[in-house]
């Protein structure tokens, strides 16, 4: 391959690694499932708390997330811990 070639494709390697996305998870414990709570109590918790449950999901970093709305009616992505009920990140949209 020539320097001119070898360049290019350097350079094309180097802008497609700086426009990809990094996907971070967010981790909230690393404790057997066995520990966890169960899901459909954790989710009538929230609700009865005020929250209205649109999605909800087990995340690849072990966490409880939910879209939905909190009791003032923000619209929220929330990341629980689902050991003990942690918030570990919450986002309003």
């Amino acid at each position: 391959m020539n320097a001119l070639k070898l360049a290019f494709t350097a350079a094309a390697i180097a802008t497609v690694a700086a426009c990809s996305p990094t996907a971070e998870v967010t981790q909230c414990t690393s404790a057997p499932m066995s520990d966890w709570q169960d899901q459909a109590q954790f989710q009538q918790n929230l609700v009865s708390e005020g929250y209205q449950i649109n999605e909800f999901k087990v995340t690849e970093g072990n966490c409880y997330e939910i879209y939905g709305t909190d009791a003032d009616g923000n619209k929220v992505e929330i990341y629980f811990n689902p050991v003990n009920g942690e918030v570990v990140k919450r986002e309003a949209h």
